[in-house]
């Protein structure tokens, strides 16, 4: 599919897209018009010597951009799973749930230090956790390793 919308926005056979042109195909792919400076951001990220992109970088801009949208969905699909009362915000109580399901050996102070360098301020002085500024994956991985570690050196 990603081959056929490069063609099909390749309208005169350069072989290559323009910053125009690959803006339409990300139009086209994911639903959203780049602005100028992304384009040329991506484009230059696969040859910074030219205006256009190849069929070959393209494909790999594309894969690198579908992976960053399928990580970034698995993070709001976490963050969804902690917030229980759908509310849209994480509280400290939620986190607290949430890592003694997922990493109940987890020493409390990490849970809250986890917590404390992601919260901002709510309304009434509630620190609150959005899911722009959850946690991201590996931050989480390393936590639960770091766990295993500790808890088969007490063994």
């Amino acid at each position: 599919m990603k081959s056929e919308v490069f063609k099909a926005c390749d309208e005169d056979n350069k072989g290559y897209l323009s910053r125009e042109d690959f803006k339409v195909a990300i139009v086209m792919l994911f639903g959203y018009k780049p602005s100028k400076i992304e384009a040329d951001s991506m484009i230059s990220s696969v040859n910074p010597n030219t205006s256009g992109i190849s069929l070959e970088g393209f494909l790999n801009v594309v894969k690198r951009k579908k992976e960053a949208q399928l990580y970034r969905n698995e993070i709001r699909h976490i963050f969804t799973a902690f917030d229980v009362h759908y509310h849209g915000f994480l509280t400290l109580e939620d986190f607290k749930r949430a890592f003694s399901q997922v990493a109940a050996k987890l020493p409390e102070r990490t849970v809250l230090e986890v917590f404390s360098t992601c919260t901002t301020r709510a309304c009434g002085g509630q620190k609150r956790v959005l899911v722009q500024h959850f946690p991201d994956l590996s931050y989480f991985r390393s936590l639960t390793t770091h766990s295993c570690l500790q808890r088969e050196a007490l063994s």
